[in-house]
C-alpha cells in the first residue's frame, strides 16, 4: 500500500542537553507524525558514535548510544536532579549538536547516574545482562580497556589484550568491574528507554524504519571480538579496507577505512555474524534499511597501508547466498536497500533476486536525459523514493546550487513555483510517483538551505550536528504536509477510512459521532 513518511535521526530532535533523545520531545515528534498523516519514522544508526562522531562508525554495532539516553527520564527515576543537569555547558546554539562539550558533559553526569544505580540497582538489570550477554559482555570490557588506555584503539594496546588472551582477559574483569559495569548500566538504560519509545510511536500506528552500516569500524569491540570474520594479518592489522574508486567527484576516491569481512570464513560457519546482526536490528526496528546495498555483490577492496582509493580492486561478495542464510534462521526481514551509484548488471540482478525494494533519490534525476533511473516516469512501484538522504544537499539548497540547464528541465518536470514553493512541488513530485513508499528529510519539509545540511560525505567536521527546535513542528505545518500525503493516495489505511466515513456521516446529516444533526 502507498505510504510516507520522514526522515529525521534522533540526535536531531529538540531538548535541553546538547542534543535529541528519547525522551518527551521523541514523543511529541511522533505525535505530529500522526497528525500529519505519516506512517514512518525513519533514523540513522543508533550505535554509539566514536571519533567523528558519524553514526556510521561505531564502536559496536549492537550497542546503543548513551547520548539517546534521556536525562528528564533519569531524573524522574532519582539517578539525577535537575539543577545536576543544569550545571553542566551543553552548547551555545540550539540548532547544533556540540560534540565536544557533549562528550565533556555527558559522561561525568552518567557518572553520577551510575553512582545512584549501583545502590538502588532494579531489579531486572542482571537479567537484561545475561539476556544481551554474547555481545554485552565484549562491548562493555572493551570501552572499560578503551578509558583505560586513554582512548586508543585496541590495535595499540598491549599483546596480551590485543589477541584476547584469557588470563589477560580474566584480569582484566577483575580489575575493570565497575568500569564494566557502567557500560552495562548505560545499555540497560538506553534499551529500557528505547523499547518504551518505540512502543509509543507503534501504538501511534507509525513504524520506525533504522539504518545498517554494511561495514563496521576497525576500532570496534565487534572487530576486537571477532577478528577471524575480518581481513587482519597475523598482527591482527588491516591488510584490505573499505572505500570507493575514483570517480568525476574525487581523483582519489574515498578511503573509508574499516576492515572488510572474510566472507570465506563467513560461510564456513553459515554467516552467523550477520544473522545475529540482522536479527537484533530487526528487533530494534520495524524495518530496516541496509546501507551500501551492492557490497553484497561486489566490494572494493583497497590495500590497508595506502592513503588513497586509487589501488583497490573489485571483489565479489556473498550474493543472495547470505540472504538465503538470514531467511532461513530469522525468516523474511523487512528491508529497504541502498543501491545507489554505479550499479552493475549483477548488482541489479542480486536486488531483483532478494525482492527488496530500493531507493530512487530524485535529485539524482535531472542530470542527463529521460531515461535516468532517477526520474519518476522510470520507477517501478518496488521502490522508496527520496528528495534526497543525509548525504545530501537539501532541496532548496541542490536547485539554487545547481546549473542553470538542470534547473530549467527540473522547473520545467516538476511544474516548480515560488507560490507553491520549491520544496514542497519537489516533494509533491516524489510522493505523486508510483514508489510504493515516500521519505522525506524533515529539513525540506521546512524549507531548509544549506544550513540544514546533515552530513557531506568525505569530510570531517560540520557534520551529523543539525537539530530542529520544538517550535518547528508546528499545527499548520502538520496540516500541509497531512493534505499532500492525502493528494498522494499516502495516508494510512485506518486514517483513510477513518475520514471517509466522516465523510459520509456528513453527508448523510450526521455528526462525526454518528448521532443526527439538529434540525
Amino acid at each position: 500500500m502507498r505510504s510516507s513518511g520522514v526522515l529525521m535521526h534522533i540526535s536531531s530532535l529538540p531538548s535541553p542537553y546538547g542534543i535529541g533523545t528519547m525522551g518527551k520531545a521523541a514523543r511529541k515528534f511522533a505525535d505530529f507524525l500522526k497528525k500529519a498523516g505519516q506512517k514512518y519514522w525513519q533514523i540513522l544508526p543508533v550505535c554509539p558514535t566514536s571519533y567523528g562522531d558519524s553514526p556510521y562508525q561505531s564502536f559496536s554495532s549492537f550497542a546503543g548510544n548513551p547520548y539517546f539516553i534521556d536525562l528528564e527520564a533519569l531524573c524522574e527515576d532519582k539517578l539525577l536532579t535537575k539543577k545536576e543537569c543544569e550545571s553542566y555547558p551543553w552548547g551555545t546554539n540550539p540548532r547544533y549538536v556540540d560534540y565536544g562539550v557533549l562528550y565533556e558533559s555527558r559522561y561525568p553526569l552518567l557518572k553520577k547516574a551510575y553512582a545512584r544505580f549501583r545502590k538502588h540497582t532494579p531489579s531486572d538489570f542482571l537479567e537484561f545482562c545475561d539476556k544481551e550477554s554474547e555481545w554485552l559482555d565484549d562491548y562493555a570490557l572493551f570501552m572499560a580497556l578503551k578509558d583505560a588506555h586513554g582512548g586508543d584503539s585496541w590495535f595499540l594496546w598491549e599483546p596480551e589484550l590485543k589477541t584476547r588472551k584469557k588470563r589477560a582477559l580474566d584480569k582484566a574483569r577483575a580489575d575493570y568491574a565497575e568500569d564494566i559495569c557502567f557500560y552495562q548500566m548505560l545499555q540497560y538504560l538506553f534499551y529500557r528507554q528505547w523499547r518504551s519509545l518505540k512502543a509509543y510511536v507503534n501504538d501511534l500506528g507509525i513504524e520506525i524504519i533504522g539504518d545498517v552500516p554494511i561495514y563496521v569500524a576497525g576500532d570496534s569491540a565487534d572487530v576486537w571480538a571477532n577478528p577471524r570474520q575480518f581481513y587482519l594479518d597475523k598482527e591482527l592489522n588491516p591488510i584490505d579496507v573499505a572505500g570507493c574508486p575514483p570517480d568525476v567527484f574525487s581523483v582519489d576516491g574515498q578511503l573509508w577505512g574499516n576492515p572488510l569481512f572474510r566472507w570465506d570464513v563467513m560461510k564456513k560457519d553459515g554467516y552467523r555474524w550477520w544473522i545475529k546482526r540482522i536479527g537484533a536490528v530487526c528487533e530494534l526496528y520495524d524495518v530496516v534499511r541496509i546501507d551500501h546495498f551492492r557490497g553484497f555483490d561486489s566490494y572494493y577492496a583497497i590495500p590497508g597501508k595506502d592513503e588513497t582509493a586509487r589501488n583497490g580492486e573489485w571483489r565479489k561478495g556473498p550474493g543472495i547466498e547470505l540472504f538465503h542464510a538470514i531467511e532461513e534462521a530469522i525468516g523474511r526481514p523487512n528491508i529497504i536497500v541502498e543501491d545507489l551509484g554505479f550499479l552493475t548488471p549483477s548488482v541489479v540482478e542480486l536486488v531483483k533476486q532478494t525482492g527488496y525494494p530500493g531507493m530512487k533519490i530524485l535529485q539524482f534525476g535531472f542530470g542527463d536525459t529521460p531515461q535516468n533511473a532517477y526520474l519518476p516516469h522510470n520507477y517501478d512501484k518496488n521502490c522508496v523514493v527520496y528528495t534526497g538522504t543525509h548525504d545530501n544537499e537539501t532541496v532548496l539548497s541542490w536547485y539554487e546550487g545547481t546549473d542553470s540547464k538542470t534547473r530549467k528541465y527540473a522547473k520545467a518536470y516538476m511544474n516548480l513555483s515560488k507560490k507553491e514553493g520549491i520544496h514542497w512541488g519537489v516533494m509533491r513530485t516524489a510522493w505523486n510517483s508510483v514508489a510504493e513508499l515516500a521519505i522525506m528529510p524533515m529539513q525540506d519539509i521546512l524549507g531548509l538551505g544549506d544550513e540544514g545540511r546533515m552530513n557531506t560525505p568525505s569530510t570531517l567536521g560540520g557534520n551529523w550536528e543539525w537539530r530542529a527546535l520544538a517550535q518547528d513542528f508546528t499545527g499548520k505545518l502538520a496540516h500541509t504536509l497531512h493534505r499532500y500525503t492525502k493528494m498522494s493516495n499516502r495516508l494510512p489505511m485506518e486514517l483513510a477510512e477513518k475520514q471517509e466515513q466522516t465523510k459520509v456521516k456528513k453527508a448523510d446529516g450526521l455528526k462525526k459521532d454518528g448521532r443526527p444533526k439538529k434540525a
